[in-house]
């Protein structure tokens, strides 16, 4: 039996469609013999709901990342854009000047600019044009200069240093007229005020002044020495930028720079000018390796002058032979033979064991240890004085002198070493030079079986100039050892000094054992028979004392050649200046006498000029050289 079919329209057909679509979706209904499929209808208000839902989360998206940009990550975003927009450079600090004594300009710097880019802009233009404008003007490599505009570590790269400031004009200038026609060639180029070192002297006190390096930081003496000091402290800006450009309305923040101080040294330029002059002179003709002059104030302790040969001048720094650049006079160890006896001398006197007068029976030779000691001349045997073992520079005397200090030979070692000490051999001088070397020696306790015998006569123990300049000082200053200065003390703007603090001052030996060897001095150089006899002075005392010691080579450590050296004092009545000569491996000739003691002279003669130093006009003391048995 068929079943009854629903006409459209009916009650039945109209439940049954409703419940078709609340089951979720079209059903196939049979319609007489065929199936029909019906479509279900949506629910609008579910429809609504689930459009609203989608609004709301889309609006919270958007007001999330609102809330983000606007507060959480505003200050982020704003330094971002900033960062395109500002320019920050450095302010380097102006560098302090080096003065000598009398206030003239030993290191200073001139105005002068580095000249930097910001790639970042030149990229936006046509970087090679920009490098092939630039080149010409300060002088560069277009392909270097490109490479830094195309490869750069930051925003701020500097294409050239320190340039005159004509440089920096020309560049600004190329820039209007570039910009009048319209081209972009040198957008992003800026300048940046960097001062340049300059030495007004040259080469005068080269080695001691120094020089610095690219970073206009020092690199060598003083300028290495009081780097921090004279440096200061660099500052910086920051300034909105556009096209390349400062924006004049855009406002510049940053820190100033704060400039270096003024130091000022105790050299006299004039006294080191001619120091200079005369041991680079003397050098050239011995033949010699190097050689150095070293002139001391008796009363203060301040270096005069501080002269080394070969130099060479801080201007010009790339021609300048890198040997060459040290500070001899402070730096390099030597031993000084003779000029040592003094020490010997000052301290046999001091404790009491002999006098000038006191007879010293001198043989040719003197067997001691496992060695046969000889004095530089061969001799038979000599009757000579104390005074007479130094005017002659014996060996073999003061062996014999030394050998009293002490009830045995290590007791008279560790006294000898206690006066050595006093006068400051073994330490370093306190003025903090870059690379100076204390010297060497040894406790006595390590004296090996020469170095006993050796070391009172200056070999065994090394010392640099000025150690053996500052030992003259104290014989000089009554026994009394300034401890020696370079510095002054510091100028303000206005010139106004603030001093250094007083040197340490030590008494090494009494004010009579310094007057008796200081008489004993004057025989080395006025008597006949002295070897320092050309020192002498027209109208001055001269006290001094000649050195000729066999020389270790520094790049084998064995002996080889010679040290040449005479250092003394003048008026020797009233001791002024000090002044020390050193050559070192001379190959025309070897003795101090002959090639150190005529440049001491030379040297003394000028500084007591300089200084208007009087000679006093009183007579030397007479003390036998010789005794008759």
């Amino acid at each position: 039996m068929a079943r009854p079919v629903a006409r459209a329209g009916d009650p039945a057909q109209r439940r049954f469609v409703r419940a078709a679509a609340a089951q979720g979706g079209p059903r196939e209904v049979r319609r007489g013999p065929h199936r029909v499929r019906t479509l279900r209808l949506g629910d609008p208000k579910r429809r609504l709901r689930f459009g609203l839902i989608g609004l709301a989360v889309v609006l919270t998206l958007f007001v999330g990342r609102i809330v983000q940009l606007q507060a959480l990550d505003a200050s982020a975003y704003a330094a971002d854009a900033n960062s395109l927009r500002m320019q920050t450079v450095r302010l380097p600090a102006e560098r302090g000047s080096i003065v000598d004594a009398n206030g003239v300009t030993l290191a200073d710097s001139v105005d002068a600019f580095d000249i930097t880019a910001d790639p970042t802009q030149v990229q936006q233009y046509n970087p090679t044009a920009t490098a092939a404008a630039l080149a010409p003007i300060v002088g560069g490599d277009p392909v270097k200069i490109e490479e830094q505009l195309r490869t750069p570590k930051s925003r701020y790269v500097v294409v050239a240093k320190q340039v005159d400031p004509s440089v920096w004009t020309k560049i600004k200038q190329t820039q209007k007229e570039f910009s009048a026609a319209k081209r972009d060639d040198l957008v992003g180029i800026y300048a940046g005020p960097h001062s340049k070192r300059i030495y007004p002297a040259g080469p005068v006190g080269a080695n001691l002044v120094g020089f610095v390096n690219a970073t206009d930081h020092g690199a060598g003496g003083m300028e290495l020495a009081f780097d921090k000091l004279l440096a200061g402290k660099d500052g910086s800006a920051t300034y909105e930028n556009s096209l390349g450009r400062q924006v004049p309305t855009g406002g510049k923040k940053g820190k100033d720079a704060v400039p270096g101080e003024n130091v000022q040294l105790t050299i006299d330029r004039n006294i080191q000018w001619y120091a200079e002059q005369m041991i680079a002179q003397k050098v050239a003709e011995a033949g010699a390796e190097s050689g150095t002059v070293v002139v001391q104030d008796v009363k203060s302790g301040e270096v005069l002058a501080m002269a080394t040969s070969p130099g060479f001048d801080p201007n010009r720094l790339a021609s300048a032979n890198r040997d060459d650049m040290g500070n001899r006079a402070m730096q390099e160890a030597y031993e000084p033979g003779s000029t040592s006896k003094v020490m010997t001398m000052a301290a046999v006197i001091q404790e009491g064991v002999a006098t000038p007068e006191t007879k010293v029976t001198v043989p040719g030779v003197l067997p001691r240890a496992d060695r046969v000691f000889h004095d530089d001349v061969d001799h038979g045997t000599w009757q000579l004085t104390l005074n007479g073992v130094l005017a002659k520079s014996s060996n073999i005397g003061t062996i014999l002198a030394a050998e009293h200090l002490g009830p045995d030979q290590a007791a008279a070692n560790a006294k000898l070493y206690e006066y050595l000490t006093k006068f400051g051999i073994g330490s370093k001088s306190g003025i903090n030079f870059p690379g100076e070397t204390a010297g060497l020696l040894p406790q006595p306790q390590k004296w090996d079986g020469a170095q006993q015998y050796t070391i009172p006569f200056g070999q065994g123990l090394s010392v640099n100039s000025l150690q053996a300049t500052s030992v003259y000082q104290t014989i000089a200053n009554g026994g009394v050892r300034i401890a020696p200065t370079l510095v002054k003390g510091t100028l303000d703007e206005k010139g106004k000094l603030t001093p250094n603090a007083p040197p340490q001052r030590t008494e090494v030996v009494s004010p009579q054992t310094a007057r008796t060897v200081a008489d004993m001095m004057e025989s080395v150089v006025a008597d006949d028979e002295g070897t320092g006899n050309k020192a002498q002075i027209p109208g001055y005392r001269v006290a001094g004392k000649t050195g000729t010691a066999n020389r270790v080579d520094p790049k084998t450590g064995t002996y080889n050649g010679y040290t040449s050296s005479f250092i003394g004092f003048a008026p020797a009545d009233n001791p002024q200046i000090v002044v020390s000569v050193t050559i070192q491996a001379p190959t025309n000739g070897k003795w101090g006498g002959n090639l150190c003691a005529p440049v001491f002279k030379d040297v003394m003669s000028f500084a007591l000029q300089t200084r208007k130093v009087p000679p006093n006009g009183t007579k030397s003391p007479e003390i036998p050289v010789e005794f008759k048995s």
